[in-house]
């Protein structure tokens, strides 16, 4: 039997302990109902609300998730640059091409007999960074890799740029998938010339908190504008991500449905 169809799960930021106890719960029970041939998650936060460990990532591993992807926070709190030289994790492209940089900004991937490209990039609008435009990097990229499937974490802070950008690509990627402000946006769809797209795919961390970090550190901060601890929020929880449907021969996608989970 051929198979036409691939399935992949994207899961939002995981942030924390919280966030990955979360995953740990619901992902055996989406994998149970959708079936994926591959889960992607963004990991930027994974270890205590900020950064990435061995240790975050291999749990997470051990919980089903194939791949990671992060953005500009997956640089703080490494303490093992070991995590660099791993074969499952994509931190943004469009960081500069400089040996002081580490880690890698796409992966190729085989799935059911395909090459897949997973691919993270950064946006410029209201982030620190001082990185090469997402456009200009992708549109290069994109032109070296015609008639694939790719796979892309636009994380970004702005929404009018995250739109921008999944209607700029549209048809040169299989999915546009934003991440950054951990709020799920209700604005998935496919897009004119077939590329699955989504404003937020949301988070992997505490409902009742500031974007996954517990809410009274926050608020301390606004009202004293001293810096706050970036302490995980407590349960419940949240689980938020996208189930993408790709066709093989055309390299669009079907469908994208959104996955929004409580747990207790």
């Amino acid at each position: 039997m051929i198979i036409n169809i691939m399935k992949i799960i994207f899961l939002g930021d995981i942030v924390g302990k919280t966030g990955r106890e979360a995953v740990k719960k619901v992902l055996p029970k989406l994998k149970k109902k959708f079936a994926p041939d591959l889960v992607v998650a963004n990991c930027e936060n994974i270890s205590h609300g900020s950064g990435a460990s061995n240790k975050t990532l291999d749990e997470m591993k051990d919980a089903g998730i194939n791949y990671f992807t992060a953005g500009n926070h997956i640089f703080k709190g490494v303490k093992n640059e070991s995590i660099w030289e791993r074969d499952d994790l994509v931190r943004p492209l469009n960081y500069p091409s400089d040996p002081r940089v580490p880690g890698v900004g796409f992966l190729k991937m085989k799935i059911l007999g395909e090459e897949i490209l997973l691919v993270s990039l950064q946006g410029l609008v209201f982030m620190p960074e001082y990185i090469e435009s997402p456009y200009k990097i992708f549109k290069e990229f994109a032109s070296h890799h015609k008639d694939k499937i790719i796979i892309v974490d636009f994380h970004a802070e702005a929404t009018s740029e995250k739109v921008t950008f999944g209607l700029a690509f549209d048809g040169k990627a299989s999915a546009i998938l934003g991440t950054h402000t951990h709020i799920q946006t209700a604005d998935e769809r496919i897009l004119p010339s077939g590329t699955a797209y989504i404003t937020d795919v949301g988070m992997c961390g505490s409902q009742n908190s500031s974007i996954g970090i517990d809410a009274n550190e926050v608020i301390k901060h606004f009202e004293t504008g001293l810096k706050f601890k970036t302490e995980p929020g407590d349960f419940p929880a949240i689980v938020n991500g996208v189930l993408i449907e790709i066709d093989f021969s055309s390299q669009k996608a079907k469908k994208i449905k959104r996955i929004f989970e409580v747990v207790r």
